[in-house]
């Protein structure tokens, strides 16, 4: 399973205590054709424009990071999905109203098994299934592009 690190924002401090934080989410490929296709979430940034990344959240109560990344990947893209297998995790830091948080994120290969784009919740302003090359090449995050890359030998791509 892949481990990827992000460096630390300009301007994080590293002063005073860092908390821990935790998401889950998936990488979500489907055969559309024949031609594989991964499914990315668009939300326009007040700063930067716009941002295409991995559907993934935060749990609830006592769920696994495996029942959080299924919950969170059908609220934010509308569609029910399977795990397939772990895919690795994502650690970075940022600053947020002065406290270091230290977020580690976990990912699952995933397929879809229903559901519809269509019924994407309120946390993405779009989401679309992409060929490969261009998701990739349209994913804001290098280490979700990495992320991806390392999941494609595990859907047999």
């Amino acid at each position: 399973m892949a481990r990827l690190t992000a460096t630390d924002k300009p301007g994080a401090t590293r002063k005073g205590r860092t908390t821990r934080a935790t998401s889950c989410g998936g990488v979500v490929i489907r055969t559309n054709g024949g031609d594989p296709q991964l499914c990315l979430g668009m939300r326009r940034r007040e700063r930067s424009g716009v941002s295409w990344t991995l559907p993934k959240g935060t749990p609830d109560g006592s769920e696994t990071v495996e029942q959080t990344a299924v919950r969170e990947v059908t609220e934010e893209t509308g569609l029910e999905v399977r795990i397939v297998a772990p895919v690795g995790a994502i650690d970075y830091f940022f600053t947020q109203d002065g406290e270091r948080i230290h977020k580690t994120v976990h990912f699952f290969l995933m397929e879809p098994i229903g559901g519809d784009l269509g019924g994407h919740d309120h946390e993405f302003d779009e989401v679309r299934w992409f060929p490969i090359h261009e998701a990739l090449s349209l994913l804001t995050f290098a280490t979700e592009r990495q992320l991806v890359e390392h999941a494609l030998p595990l859907a047999g791509l």
